[in-house]
Formats: structure tokens, C-alpha cells, sequence
């Protein structure tokens, strides 16, 4: 079992005051340093209305803005600022190859990212670039969030590991393609905001996000009661591939994981297979130059910025970079 920290427990009975007026019906706990301010925590409403209910099975039009606007309207309520700041980014997606297939697709579609981003207007939810969501944490920018899940190729059978919850926005998207969606995440405060957001939406109108399995815990060991997974997907930085992670990850599965020095990652994608010998092997390339031709490899590799992969010491989240 990963480790869990033992502030876990208090977290959940420690009060703490948070700036603004809290939906009824919500304490003000343990939310400390993460932001849920223009969230359904503070608004009592989704972003998206109160109109309409989701469904894991919601399959929106691919083609056409007009007809998406009216499905997504008609089906759920959402609100046309949303809705055509999220097409915009969509086609964007499309054109950069950061979307791949249908499915992959539709769950961007699909997923209310007003609801994670922790910012009030339509324009920065959908912005290309990360937000601030507290704690030292982001939201990782809507592109590199496809490019991620294009590569994972995740299957409806497939149970998938994401390591660093974070604003959620991730696992939700995730729900989409498979209803087996197990996500860890370290910091207590922000753990907790997210999963009170996770249950406000959930009972408000997206019941699809009540299947994903969520725990407070250091995210370098994985979640070993459930292993194996056939996709793992690291949306924090760090200087080496966790050895819990690749013994969690199934013969034949695939991770998706940021490599490298602060501010100087790779996004590398692991495959993990075996041999004729019985040796387990383990192929990995960079996400970015796998679509190029071997003379422009180099030339297509690109470094990405992430938030550290942290461990908790002396009370307090640290890096694991440096051989921490």
C-alpha cells in the first residue's frame, strides 16, 4: 500500500476559513490552500446550469458547431459562452494532432472544463494555457490534456491509474472513455476540495463522475491493490520513472509520464511488454517526435513544464526531483 499522510484523517475535522460564501449544505473544512472560488462549492450551481442531466454515454456532434451547441444544450443545459470557447479550442486541439480519434474527441466534448478550472469565464477555462488551482498546483493547459490521452488510446475495459488528481479535470475527462477511473492525490487540502467538487457535480447533474475511485496518498506507489492497470497516466514531473508504477502497470499497457529536470520534461510514453525469453521489457519515445520522420525527431521533441511529483517531509510536500 502507497503511503498516506497522516494529516489525512485530521484534515477531514479541521476547520479552516475560506474566502467567500460556501453553498449550503457545505462545511468550511479542510480546504486550506486549494482556490474554490467560481466553483460549485462557492456558486451552489455547476458552471454549465442546472438544466439537462450528463451521462458517461453522451456522444455530442464531431462535425458541426451548430448542431454540438444544440445537442449539448438540449441534452445538459451548458451555456453557449462555454460552448463555443470550447469549440474554438477543440478545432485548435485538432489542427495541433493533440486529438486524435473520435472517442478521444467526444470525451473532450463531453467534459465540463468550467467546472475544474477554477475560473469564472468562459475564455480562461478554455484558455491553452495552465491555471492556477492553489496548493502550488495547476491545471495542466487543454492541449498537452489531449495529447496525453490521445496517446494512453484507453478502451472501455481498461482500468486506468492517474497520478495527481489535482483540479480533477483529468479523471473527469477519463470517465468518458472508461468507467474503471482510479486517481491518487497527495495534498490533503486540495484532495479534499476536489472530491467535494466531484460530489456536488455529481448529485448536481454528471453521475458519471460518482465511478471514479479516488484516495489522498503519495502517488509514487501507486494504488497496488488494484494494480494492475493497462493505462497509468503522471500529470506531475519527475527526474525518473517510479519503479511502484512499472510494476503496477499490466504486460501490454501503456504509461504516459512527464521525465526530466524542473521546468525541462520530457512527456514520454512507456510500453511495457514481454519478451520471447520471458524478460519484461520496456519501450518508451517521446510523445511529441513519435509522429515525425526520423530526421526531424530531434527537431520535434519539445520540453513541457510540470508541476513537481512531491513527497511529504517534515510535514510539508517536497520535490522528488534530485533523487528525493
Amino acid at each position: 500500500m502507497g503511503f498516506v499522510h497522516p494529516q489525512i484523517r485530521a484534515a477531514v475535522a479541521a476547520p479552516f476559513l475560506i474566502v467567500g460564501i460556501l453553498a449550503a449544505g457545505t462545511t468550511a473544512e479542510a480546504l486550506a490552500c486549494a482556490r474554490v472560488s467560481d466553483t460549485i462549492l462557492v456558486t451552489g450551481k455547476p458552471a454549465t446550469g442546472t438544466e439537462g442531466v450528463s451521462d458517461a454515454s453522451l456522444s455530442p456532434p464531431l462535425d458541426d458547431y451548430t448542431a454540438f451547441a444544440a445537442f449539448m444544450q438540449k441534452a445538459r443545459g451548458d451555456k453557449p459562452a462555454f460552448l463555443s470557447a470550447k469549440w474554438e479550442r477543440y478545432l485548435a486541439m485538432i489542427e495541433n494532432f493533440d486529438l486524435w480519434r473520435d472517442k478521444e474527441k467526444r470525451a473532450f466534448l463531453a467534459t465540463p472544463r468550467e467546472e475544474f478550472s477554477r475560473a469564472g469565464d468562459a475564455g480562461r477555462s478554455y484558455a491553452h494555457s495552465f491555471l492556477d488551482i492553489g496548493c502550488g498546483v495547476t491545471i495542466s493547459g487543454p492541449h498537452i490534456v489531449g495529447r496525453m490521452t490521445s496517446e494512453l488510446d484507453v478502451r472501455p475495459a481498461d482500468k486506468v491509474l492517474e497520478i495527481g488528481t489535482g483540479s480533477g479535470y483529468q479523471a473527469a475527462l477519463l470517465s468518458y472513455l472508461t468507467p474503471h477511473v482510479y486517481s491518487v492525490e497527495i495534498i490533503p487540502s486540495l484532495s479534499e476540495a476536489t472530491d467535494r467538487i466531484y460530489t456536488k457535480l455529481t448529485e448536481a447533474k454528471y453521475p458519471e463522475y460518482g465511478s471514479i475511485r479516488r484516495k489522498t496518498a503519495d502517488g509514487y506507489f501507486g494504488w497496488p491493490e488494484h494494480a494492475p492497470f493497462a493505462k497509468i497516466i503522471v500529470t506531475a514531473g519527475i527526474d525518473h520513472i517510479p519503479p511502484p508504477l512499472l510494476k503496477q502497470l499490466a504486460e501490454g499497457g501503456t504509461m504516459v509520464i512527464p521525465v526530466g529536470p524542473p521546468g525541462a520534461q520530457s512527456l514520454l510514453k512507456l510500453t511495457k511488454t514481454r519478451s520471447e525469453s520471458g524478460r519484461i521489457r520496456i519501450e518508451r519515445h517521446d510523445i511529441y517526435a513519435a509522429q515525425c520522420s526520423r530526421a526531424e525527431k530531434q527537431r520535434c521533441k519539445r520540453k513541457v513544464n510540470f508541476v513537481a511529483l512531491t513527497k511529504y517531509r517534515g510535514g510539508k510536500t517536497v520535490s522528488r526531483w534530485g533523487g528525493n
